[in-house]
């Protein structure tokens, strides 16, 4: 609280005065503020000169956070160094102090010192990293961007975090570095001993004569045999666990130490030279550290007895441990190469010509020339935290949500799902495609999101969803009369035209269907989805694949079959396509007089037998114009030819269609018709009828 008489910043507790903070003004003011910032600074500011008087970031404690300074002012002689608690439950100062060492400009390390005395060293700062600190290792995903000031003014170091949820640098009262985000030490041992110079420990206080280098403290649980020991407590509160270890080392006859309660004070186990210890892994014992050397000669140190069983029992728990070990290691490895990959494709993604950054915070992410990395933090706040309200819909590649960015621009996320077939390759391959791809009649990509293993598409907005949602409902069909249906039926035409003719590449969808139609507020269609999309050279024409990808229905043979696909494969998702817009029913799982048969085979029925007008959707009703609908329909049919040679490209498919004058040819037998029946094709487990598969289709097909 600020006194409102004397103007002074007073942090109590329990009636006690911790902290009592002035600008040194003589009498009272009241034009002081107090203020928190987001970085964790808390900050006294006199508000008539814009003056900031004190801030917490000046007087660290144990806790180094983002932007926070560790060295000296050499203007105003400040240091400004980190200091351990005397344990993790006694908030008093500590045995431990570290700060920033310059020993000129190309020499700067962290110290840390034990009562005054170097105890262990960071190494030097070499790019990013220490010689004796894990800073930014391969195992963390938090990553730190470490920098450092040495000019005549001021000589600090400081850090900023990338990723960190908690970003924290934690002096312990050990002596060790944690890494608040990870929970991982930073520092490598356990102890300094005070005669070594490996690890970061330094090298200074005299080695006892009745102690070797091969001696070190070990936790354990158990006890040494009666009547060859003593155990001293002290329960001084200024002992720290440190200062335990150091009386314990210093020593001849200490056996063991540990602290008291709460951390601070000192049990001390001494005794003889045959005093014996014995392991009790069942943890019933107290843990101690217990003084272990691998060299018996001595004669110094307390011999450790196993029983048999012990040694059994202990050999179990280490083979269980490694084998624990090793699986977490093996998948440790393969996520570490899985990420690999993911950073590749990423980085590639990033250095396309078509996706460079820039900043603009206004709208969350980094604009490109045609797209935008959005930030997490942006979509986050966009879709209310994925909240099911905003939630558009579900797909074989995860769920689709609606958001509205800060400039009040509505758009649609597609968030792609951990268990989605469509990964980062997909994900890569849409992105930079749709941003070569400029089309009236396709859907606009405006960026994208990646955030740990989160991969998300970002779209501009269409309030009217998918083709589906009106085309195969019965109430909402309704609404699509025939002038919007023949509009929507030009419209795909138009854009696959421009995929497979104008645009700057040769593209073949490979996976149109009435999802991956999006209507805008005008019920205009914009072709989506181009994960799945093949890039074609100009004087290529077909090409083949071990990988089979789209839609069951959707699929034409020569591609279903044996993996060949061309400008011809997206012609006959287009007949079909047409012809459950014409007749506002789904190729798939179609039946009709007790006779299985799909949508082609049942319009190619009717058109034989020149009832092609029953096809119509019934509740185009009035609206439909006759002569246009069989058209359509016939159109649709050339499209669905067995032969793919037979089937017309997407420029004569716009003539035919726009064209009423020019005679049309007589359809060919369709694929998938064998009269009355169709191709049983296997499905995919977990895939849900109409889902896109990522998998190898196997056809079986029924004799004619």
């Amino acid at each position: 609280m600020i006194d409102p008489d004397t103007g002074k910043l007073i942090i109590a507790t329990g009636g006690t005065t911790l902290v009592n903070i002035s600008d040194n003004q003589s009498g009272p003011t009241r034009n002081l503020t107090a203020t928190l910032q987001d970085t964790g600074d808390f900050q006294l500011k006199n508000e008539v000169d814009n003056q900031i008087i004190w801030k917490s970031f000046d007087y660290p404690a144990n806790i180094l956070l983002p932007g926070m300074k560790l060295g000296y002012d050499l203007r105003t002689g400040r240091n400004w160094s980190l200091t351990s608690w005397l344990s993790d439950e006694i908030f008093y100062s500590g045995a431990f102090t570290m700060s920033w060492e310059s020993n000129g400009e190309d020499s700067q390390r962290l110290l840390i010192r034990q009562r005054g005395q170097p105890y262990r060293t960071s190494g030097d700062l070499n790019n990013q990293s220490f010689e004796f600190m894990s800073v930014n290792n391969p195992f963390s995903q938090y990553w730190y961007n470490i920098s450092y000031v040495y000019n005549n003014e001021e000589r600090y170091f400081s850090y900023h975090s990338f990723n960190g949820v908690r970003p924290m640098w934690i002096l312990t009262a050990t002596g060790r570095v944690l890494d608040g985000d990870s929970s991982m030490y930073l520092s490598f041992s356990e102890f300094c001993y005070g005669y070594d110079s490996g690890n970061g420990c330094v090298a200074g206080s005299n080695l006892p004569d009745c102690r070797s280098k091969d001696n070190n403290f070990t936790l354990m649980n158990g006890d040494f045999t009666p009547g060859t020991f003593e155990v001293t407590p002290d329960d001084n509160s200024s002992l720290s666990f440190s200062d335990c270890m150091v009386r314990c080392w210093n020593d001849c006859r200490c056996l063991a130490f540990d602290s008291r309660d709460n951390g601070v004070g000192c049990n001390i186990w001494t005794g003889t030279e045959s005093a014996n210890f014995v392991v009790n892994p069942q943890g019933t014992s107290v843990r101690k550290y217990v003084l272990l050397s691998p060299t018996p000669s001595k004669g110094k140190d307390a011999k450790i007895v196993i029983w048999a069983p012990v040694v059994a029992g202990i050999f179990l728990l280490l083979f269980c441990f490694g084998l624990l070990w090793y699986r977490k290691n093996r998948k440790l490895k393969r996520e570490e190469e899985r990420q690999e990959d993911d950073d590749r494709h990423f980085l590639e993604l990033m250095a396309s010509e078509s996706f460079k950054n820039s900043s603009d915070t206004d709208r969350g992410g980094r604009k490109g020339r045609d797209m935008v990395v959005f930030s997490f933090a942006a979509i986050v706040t966009a879709t209310n935290d994925f909240s099911d309200e905003n939630k558009l819909g579900q797909g074989g590649f995860g769920p689709v949500y609606k958001g509205k960015l800060s400039d009040e621009r509505e758009i649609a996320i597609k968030r792609l799902s951990r268990t989605s077939g469509q990964g980062l390759v997909e994900f890569k391959n849409e992105l930079i495609l749709i941003a070569k791809l400029q089309h009236t009649n396709l859907v606009r990509v405006l960026g994208c999101c990646i955030h740990g293993e989160e991969k998300m598409l970002i779209y501009e907005y269409m309030p009217n969803k998918s083709l589906d949602f009106f085309l195969f409902d019965e109430t909402r069909k309704a609404l699509l009369d025939w002038p919007k249906r023949w509009n929507i039926v030009e419209g795909i035409a138009q854009g696959l035209l421009y995929l497979h003719k104008y645009s700057r590449m040769r593209v073949i969808h490979r996976d149109l269907k009435a999802s991956n139609v999006l209507l805008d507020e005008n019920m205009n269609p914009k072709i989506s989805d181009f994960g799945m999309a093949r890039i074609f050279k100009q004087d290529e024409t077909q090409a083949m694949t071990q990988r089979v990808v789209g839609t069951y229905g959707y699929m034409s043979p020569e591609y279903a079959m044996d993996g060949t696909f061309s400008v011809k494969s997206d012609v006959f998702s287009f007949g079909v396509l047409t012809l459950e817009i014409a007749s506002g029913r789904r190729n798939t799982s179609f039946s009709h007089l007790d006779k299985t048969v799909n949508l082609i085979g049942y319009a190619w029925e009717l058109w034989q037998q020149g009832d092609a007008l029953q096809l119509q959707d019934p509740t185009l009703a009035d609206s439909c114009v006759v002569h246009q609908l069989l058209r359509t329909i016939h159109v649709a049919l050339l499209c669905v030819q067995e032969n793919a040679v037979d089937r017309p490209e997407m420029s004569e498919v716009i003539a035919m269609l726009i064209n009423d004058t020019m005679l049309l040819p007589v359809p060919k037998r369709p694929a998938f018709f064998f009269g009355g029946t169709v191709s049983k094709s296997t499905s995919v487990e977990g895939k849900e009828e109409g889902d896109s598969v990522n998998n190898i289709t196997i056809t079986q097909m029924e004799a004619r």
